[in-house]
């Protein structure tokens, strides 16, 4: 299918095709139509040049080998070309330059250099002048877009759909090897209404392991035209007779019977690019196009580079997935650890653990072997049959696991299970080869999907063996006897995982069981004792309460009234607690609980809260109840909330040091006098904060009002996010815009791509079945000509470009549109567009919602 590489080994008369196993040889072939020149690496002798270079460089070919490149290249390049020869020398990669010119008066070049056995190998492409693009400036924005996706699957669609856009091909697609080098699309971008290749399987044979290779060597391989011009390179062969090695050449020519591959497929142009994890072959992004294409050499530069970041951002996410499968594995451990830890063995808690192991490894039936005890469940073996299974299961390599998904192709005795078995997966759980848990399998009828029959890769051929392409590619379905659903890596990993617990910890149910079960009874006994002091201590404190609420009560009427107050508080302060699961708590929260509780609608205008926002550790929040209690008790009973001409007002400052500073300020009310003799509530305020948290309290009863000035410590005090009080104004949801469903194509004329994913994106959240984009009025106008558009976002500014056309030709066919721009001045700039709604870059979800709705009920 993308076997650009392939081919091209097999094209050369002394590849073997029957032996993939040789290494990448030498190739020989034709030029693409661009200009090749090969030289010595001692002195920059020619010794072979593609006939085109007569075209392209204007210089003879036959008076060109024999000489050296410094007699027809100015001493310029020829220095910037020997410079970059040596960063190839040193990094053994391609060196690149673009936009040079080579000959003084001619046209500008992009070249690539490489070194080739003893030889360099300069090729030259025409420079595509577009002084607008830049490519590499978009990739970034494009792996972002890759990189907020956390499943690989997601993350691959979405480089397949960068890809596309970055490219240009009418296809992308990922195509994701298997262990046996057959290859899978498993994401797909197309163009129109193409015939979709997704979930269809290709053999190994269409890119053979000397291709894949190739790959891991060169990432990107491109076919501009099938139908393109190709150039001999001349001479063929050097002066020691050996075939000029090619295999890294860019512009290099492929065979004519991977040419007839692709017109098969109807692909006029091709391009491949390889996606390495770990620095092996994962996959491959292979592009195809309906017509000819040229992706110049500074896009395809972008291409690689976007590749590169894909292959990293996959590795991550794929290891991501491998340490998920590590959390379930340990997470699985504990739970079979709680479920054993009373000392019963694996047979007694079989029905159990069954259902855990069913959850990570997926199967038919399940038996264990246990110190001469079997247990089953499911599709599996008599334990007869099974013991005889053990014997073999006793061959494997002591301490390992063992899985097959074709039981018969490895164990003689497994025809009278086919019934019930076809696969399975072995554990063993004791450190001498006699004791397993064993997962299976039934038979599957496997529907692999493959694109042409893989049992018939190579044909006889009018040059003899070669690749012929299979001349339909119609799916068809191979159907696998004897054959289970393949173990797949997770859950062999799984298995092994399992194996380590079983064996290492939960086998050792012995004394270190015992020991735990002693040091849990401890525990126990410690929470009893911690549950018993924390009682008694809330007993004396009440206590305390009961007794000093005596002092400065006249009446029985007061006493109950102060009691309950503080206790009431101690309550509020244990229910903000616990709300918190006995975190650290808001002071904020706790002071307004408090004048919530003393004071009715007009007191609480006159209490302010300032500055910062701290949070209390819970020891410190219980002391802090009862003080903030006991200030906002006294203020409302004596001091500035006594009457209407009072206010308070209390500032919260986090010194840099950590520790909290609070202000409280009484301005207003009656005269304040000192007391005259101190009660229980001032004890609280002034004596509770520097003993139990180390504090510091100073009061000062002035007649303008009463102050305090209270410090908590650090080690009590961290810092909260201040959230709006419960008063303020909650947005007016009325006045958001109502849901819009939007049906049919839509269409989005944008010259930033990255902009324009994100409105394609929108619109395909409101409903649009397609969202097709373009970045020209040329691209627009052949969209809504080729496509029954039912909505539109266009962009004022497309570069060098308005989209006054684009919005003439939609006004023209009735579609609804709204313009969206970055200019101030929107009036002058819209005076020669048709009447459309019009954004304000950047702009949110609910202004587009807004401006379509207008646009399509001025339509309707």
């Amino acid at each position: 299918m993308t076997d650009n590489y392939g081919s091209q080994t097999i094209h050369n008369a002394d590849v073997d095709l029957t032996n993939c196993d040789k290494e990448p040889i030498h190739i020989l072939g034709h030029v693409q139509s661009y200009g090749c020149l090969i030289s010595t690496s001692a002195d920059l002798m020619i010794n072979h040049v593609s006939e085109n270079c007569e075209t392209l460089l204007g210089i003879q070919v036959e008076n060109m080998v024999g000489c050296k490149l410094e007699d027809f290249l100015g001493g310029k390049i020829i220095h910037d070309l020997r410079s970059k020869l040596q960063i190839s020398a040193a990094t053994g990669t391609v060196a690149r330059m673009f936009g040079r010119q080579l000959i003084e008066g001619g046209g500008n070049f992009d070249i690539s250099i490489h070194a080739s056995g003893a030889s360099f190998i300069f090729e030259f492409e025409p420079k595509v002048e577009d002084l607008l693009r830049d490519d590499l400036a978009m990739v970034q924005p494009l792996i972002g877009r890759v990189a907020q996706h956390d499943k690989v699957q997601k993350a691959t669609d979405e480089a397949t759909r960068a890809l596309q856009v970055l490219s240009g091909f009418d296809r992308v697609m990922v195509y994701k090897f298997a262990d046996d080098g057959s290859g899978e699309v498993v994401s797909e971008r197309i163009v129109g209404d193409q015939e979709p290749f997704l979930g269809l399987r290709y053999p190994a044979s269409d890119i053979p392991k000397q291709a894949r290779a190739l790959y891991k060597r060169s990432p990107l391989r491109l076919i501009a035209d099938i139908d393109d011009t190709v150039s001999p390179i001349v001479p063929q062969r050097g002066p020691t007779g050996e075939p000029l090695d090619l295999s890294l050449s860019i512009t290099r020519a492929v065979s004519p019977i991977h040419l007839e591959y692709l017109r098969n497929m109807g692909v006029q142009a091709s391009m491949s690019v390889s996606i390495l994890v770990d620095g092996e072959l994962w996959g491959l992004f292979a592009c195809h196009h309906n017509s000819p294409r040229y992706v110049d050499y500074e896009r395809r530069t972008a291409i690689e580079l976007f590749a590169q970041l894909f292959s990293y951002e996959l590795a991550r996410k794929l290891d991501a997935e491998l340490r998920q499968e590590e959390s379930e594995a340990r997470l699985l451990h504990d739970r079979l650890m709680m479920r054993l830890s009373s000392g019963e063995g694996l047979v007694e808690n079989f029905a159990e653990i069954a259902e855990e192991l069913s959850q990570i490894i997926s199967n038919d039936g399940m038996a264990i072997l246990s110190e001469g005890r079997y247990a089953v469940l499911g599709s599996v073996p008599s334990e007869e049959e099974f013991n005889r299974l053990v014997r073999f299961l006793n061959t494997v390599p002591a301490g390992q696991i063992f899985h097959t998904d074709n039981l018969q192709s490895v164990y003689q005795g497994a025809d009278i299970l086919a019934d019930r078995v076809a696969g399975l997966i072995a554990i063993p759980i004791s450190r001498t080869p006699r004791d397993y848990i064993v997962f299976f399998r039934r038979e599957i009828a496997k529907s692999v999907t493959w694109a042409g029959n893989p049992e018939k890769p190579v044909e006889i051929g009018p040059n003899g063996v070669r690749l012929t392409p299979r001349k339909s590619f119609e799916a068809w379905s191979e159907m696998v006897r004897h054959t289970c659903q393949p173990w797949s890596g997770a859950e062999v990993r799984a298995a092994e995982a399992l194996r380590i617990s079983l064996i290492e910890i939960v086998l050792k149910l012995t004394d270190e069981a015992n020991a735990q079960r002693k040091a849990a009874a401890e525990r126990q006994e410690l929470l009893v004792a911690e549950l018993n002091h924390r009682v008694r201590n809330i007993l004396n404190l009440i206590q305390g309460l009961v007794s000093q609420s005596k002092v400065g009560t006249a009446t029985i009427e007061d006493y109950t009234s102060v009691l309950d107050g503080r206790i009431q508080s101690m309550a509020r302060a244990h229910d903000q607690l616990t709300k918190r699961e006995w975190g650290h708590a808001s002071l904020r929260d706790l002071i307004e609980v408090e004048v919530d509780a003393f004071a009715n609608n007009a007191l609480q205008d006159r209490v302010e809260i300032a500055g910062d926002t701290p949070l209390l550790t819970p020891d410190a929040f219980s002391t802090m109840a009862l003080v903030v209690h006991e200030l906002v008790t006294n203020s409302a009973k004596y001091g500035a909330l006594t009457d209407q001409s009072g206010d308070l007002r209390i500032e919260l400052e986090i010194a840099p040091d950590g520790a909290l500073l609070m202000r409280w300020r009484e301005r207003g009310g009656p005269a304040v006098q000192a007391p005259t003799r101190r009660g229980f509530g001032t004890t609280i305020i002034e004596r509770t904060i520097p003993f139990e948290l180390r504090g510091t309290v100073e009061t000062r009863y002035k007649l303008t009002g009463f102050e305090a000035d209270i410090m908590i410590p650090e080690p009590f005090v961290s810092r909260g996010v201040q959230t709006p009080s419960k008063d303020v104004a909650q947005p007016d949801q009325a006045s958001a815009p109502e849901a819009l469903n939007v049906s049919g194509r839509a269409l989005v004329v944008e010259d930033n791509m990255v902009i324009a994913l994100d409105a394609a994106d929108f619109l395909s959240g409101l409903g649009a079945s397609d969202v097709q984009m373009a970045s020209s009025v040329d691209e627009a106008i052949k969209i809504i000509d080729a496509n029954d558009i039912a909505l539109a976002i266009l962009d004022v500014n497309l570069g060098q470009q308005t989209s006054v056309p684009v919005a003439e030709k939609l006004t023209e066919l009735g579609v609804p549109f709204i313009l969206a721009t970055g200019y101030g001045d929107v009036a002058s700039i819209l005076d020669s567009y048709p009447s459309a709604p019009v954004v304000k870059k950047p702009y949110s979800n609910e202004t587009l919602i807004k401006k379509l709705t207008e646009a399509l009920n001025a339509v309707h």
